[in-house]
This record gives C-alpha cells, structure tokens and sequence, in this order.
C-alpha cells in the first residue's frame, strides 16, 4: 500500500444528498444507509435460530467457524468499499469474494442439514444472506461503470489508494457500530458456546 493511506483521511468528506432524487445519488444513498445497515438484520435472525436449534449440540464449532469464514468473506469487500478507491482491482475482489461467499453458503447448508434441522423459515433467512453480497456488488458495479469496463479490458488502476473523498467519520462509527452488536458479538458468543460443550464423540467435537 503507498503511503498516502497513513493520511486516507485527509481530503474533502463525502456528502451523500439526503433529498436528491438523482439516480445516482439514490443509488449510494440507498447502497450507505439501507443495503448496508439492513444486511445486519438477516444476520441477526440467523443466529437466534441457530439457538434456538441448539447448533452447539449439532453441527457446533464446524458449522460456527465456517459462519465465521462466511462474515471474513462478506467484511473484506465491505471495508475496501468504504475506505478504498473503487477500481479494477477492487472491484475484482468484491467480484471474487462474493462468489466465495456463495460457495461457502452452499458447504454451510451442507454441513447443517446433516447435522441438525434446518426449518423453512431459517432457509428464507438464507436466502436474504446469499443475495445481499450480490445487491451490494450490483450497486456498486453500477455507480463505477467506467471501472467495471476497465477491469473487463485489463485496464485502469490495480492497485490499493484510499478514497478521494472519505465518508463521513460518523456514518463509519455508526455502521462499525451496528455491524459489531448485530453480527460480531451474537456469532462471537455462537463460537463461545460451540466452544464450551464441544466434547470428544459429539458431532460438533
């Protein structure tokens, strides 16, 4: 990384128009303060129904540890997206990592039908989980359109920058906010119980 990320701060702050109807306005507004923050709700219904089926009695630290792979997967692209220059490296990423969440989706069902029961409700859960990555690629694809056909010619910047112009610090505080009570700690404290009754000959051992 160069070093002007040790200044990624510096620069004129990003102000997102909250009554701009401008599509493109509408778009990052809907991408920053409504695919973003929501994402946050699925994840949180997941992890109270993986309690209420005792998944530390199940599938356990297996399936906890790939739901922890899973959010490394969904986080990466998130923090390029907000603090990073959007180019054709980045976006590649964004691209890779959600086809690697999407597979990783598929081994985790996998791996929780064999072990415990996994309700219809919980599926439709799911399936707001698997699209979400892909909405926020979509909307981001299309906000950068210039980069994405660079990035399909092999053209345009490969490397990290920081942002032009960085978001708001209070916007930043605020989602790390949500995103750390409404997904790190419930699935930390998941781990923590897998952890604790995991016991030799159990299926989550």
């Amino acid at each position: 990384m160069e070093p002007r990320w040790r200044h990624w701060r510096q620069g004129e702050i990003e102000r997102i128009p909250a009554r701009s109807t401008d599509v493109e306005d509408a778009s990052r507004r809907f991408l920053l303060y409504g695919v973003l923050p929501l994402w946050v709700v699925p994840g949180l219904a997941d992890w109270r129904l993986h309690r209420a089926t005792g998944i530390e009695h199940t599938s356990g630290i297996r399936e906890s540890a790939v739901h922890a792979l899973m959010m490394t997967e969904a986080g990466v692209p998130v923090v390029l997206g907000l603090t990073a220059r959007v180019n054709p490296l980045v976006l590649t990423v964004m691209g890779g990592a959600a086809v690697a969440h999407g597979a990783t989706a598929l081994y985790d069902v996998t791996l929780a039908t064999g072990a415990r029961e996994v309700r219809p409700v919980e599926q439709h859960v799911h399936s707001f989980l698997e699209v979400l990555p892909l909405t926020a690629l979509a909307f981001t694809a299309c906000l950068h359109a210039d980069q994405v056909r660079a990035a399909l010619r092999g053209a345009g910047e490969w490397r990290l920058r920081p942002r032009e112009r960085p978001l708001p610090a209070r916007y930043l505080t605020a989602l790390a906010a949500v995103i750390g009570a409404g997904v790190v700690l419930p699935y930390a404290e998941e781990l923590r119980r897998c952890l604790r009754a995991r016991r030799p000959g159990r299926p989550g051992g």
